[in-house]
């Protein structure tokens, strides 16, 4: 059987495309399927759209503090069908970079379904044509991503009104009150959005805190900025059941969650549910062939190879961690592992970031979870009430915190609540991946007034415990 392709890759997201591209940069020839669009859930139901919506509510409700500064804008005013047309473009524009990027790297793109038949034979469905067609190559590689995952043990979760993220996301609807279950990243994010646009907004979370993942006290401050916001929070509560009911002359959707032995209701005109995401394995391997699963996500080894040789898997679809950027960066190390043998991508330092206002990031270790690593842990933190771009942009509750080893120096960890803190956690994963020290990073200057002052207070808290509190003039 002669080998068509060195690489084929199934999934345009960003673990698909981004290691399409790699492959074809080392020189081989690759093939990228993807049945649905360009960019994956991340760029089209996603990491994107929600950004797009998120600068749109952010900047309304600046207007807030308008009077304040000195600016005025009479009846200002929001339009949801505006808001969401600008995002639609938005993400049209980046999938056409996307499909630029691969035409100028020569890849061949099938807007298909595949089923992989063998290690090396993949079958694909044109929905369009109802032709079929078969793609050979020495290598696969899986980046087919996770969709929302929707109970099955809650009745009424089939009504009109409860929507997941991707549908919230398609902007057919119209609410004022809107109860989120699920309080991870994604329904933060969106509580984020729609409270800022005035919107009544719960959410009701199983865990003992909103964002269980993140360290605690950034679980803590997050909660209390949305709570600034007026969004109710509800931990340690499950959602039991949604049925539908007239209020006032209006339809609307009865929320029942347990939480212990209380059973509490809230009315709401939309619930948004996403208590968790499975891995999108439907009909991808043909009868009789199946790597081995972890819990429905496909499992890897190291060099994220399945048990089945010569198929490698990547992102959301296996069961590492859920990020854009992590399913980037597998998937660039799969590409540059089959064509030299050897990658050079850091894979131990993948900050998690978190859009809402202000924003969260974090790398490597919690203070917390240093300590019961073993670590003799120092630490540094820096309210941001202190630091002066924060002062003059009148930023909410923020501060920088870093965690190092208190006998080599050398920084394990760092997190940020703060206006760009997505921006500036990079510095801190280079920092991480490279062994540097709170010293090394100390000695760089950092310019003024930036919220990277901030961190050159931290990491001077963490040597002396000197916290500059007042803004330098």
């Amino acid at each position: 059987m002669e080998e068509k392709y060195q690489l084929i890759v199934i999934g345009a997201g960003p673990g698909g495309y981004e290691a399409a591209i790699r492959a074809a940069q080392l020189g081989l020839k690759t093939a990228l399927v993807e049945e649905r669009e360009l960019g994956g859930t991340c760029l089209n139901r996603g990491c994107i759209p929600t950004k797009t919506l998120l600068h749109s509510s952010n900047l309304y409700y600046e207007t807030k503090n308008f009077d304040e500064i000195g600016l005025s804008i009479p009846g200002i005013s929001y339009d949801f069908s505006k808001i969401y047309e600008r995002k639609d473009r938005v993400v049209e524009k980046i999938r056409d970079g996307i499909a630029g990027l691969l035409k100028a790297n020569k890849i061949d793109v099938f807007n298909a379904r595949a089923v992989v038949e063998s290690p090396g034979k993949v079958r694909l469905y044109f929905k369009e044509t109802g032709e079929e067609r078969y793609l050979e190559g020495k290598n696969l590689l899986l980046a087919t991503g996770s969709k929302p995952y929707l109970p099955d043990d809650v009745k009424g979760v089939d009504l009109p009104g409860v929507m997941s993220s991707d549908e919230i996301l398609n902007g057919n609807f119209r609410f004022k009150k809107l109860v989120i279950a699920g309080g991870g990243v994604i329904g933060c994010e969106f509580a984020t959005i729609f409270s800022q646009f005035g919107i009544s907004v719960e959410i009701v979370e199983a865990a003992d805190r909103i964002l269980p993942s993140l360290d605690r006290e950034l679980s803590q401050s997050a909660a209390m900025n949305l709570k600034k916001k007026g969004v109710g929070i509800h931990t340690k509560a499950r959602l039991e059941k949604l049925e539908e009911c007239i209020k006032e002359g209006r339809r609307e959707l009865k929320v029942s969650v347990s939480s212990g032995d209380t059973l509490k209701e809230f009315d709401a005109e939309a619930v948004l549910l996403c208590i968790g995401r499975r891995a999108n394995t439907d009909h991808l391997f043909a009868e009789g062939l199946q790597p081995e699963l972890d819990r429905g996500r496909i499992k890897t080894d190291e060099r994220f190879m399945t048990d089945i040789p010569g198929i490698y898997a990547v992102g959301d679809v296996t069961a590492g961690i859920q990020l854009a950027h992590n399913a980037s960066a597998q998937g660039i190390t799969v590409a540059e592992l089959i064509a030299q043998g050897k990658s050079t991508v850091d894979l131990n330092t993948i900050p998690s970031c978190v859009y809402m206002n202000p924003e969260l990031a974090a790398v490597g270790l919690s203070e917390e979870e240093a300590k019961r690593t073993g670590y003799d842990v120092m630490s540094g933190k820096y309210p941001m009430s202190g630091n002066c771009k924060a002062v003059l942009s009148m930023d909410e509750r923020s501060y920088i915190k870093v965690v190092a080893d208190k006998n080599t120096g050398k920084l394990l960890g760092a997190q940020i609540i703060c206006a760009r803190a997505t921006d500036m956690i990079g510095e801190f994963s280079l920092a991480i991946a490279k062994g540097l020290t709170v010293e090394e990073m100390h000695s760089a200057i950092r310019p003024h007034p930036t919220y990277e002052e901030g961190i050159t207070e931290a990491l001077a808290d963490a040597l002396t415990g000197a916290i500059h509190l007042m803004p330098r003039k």
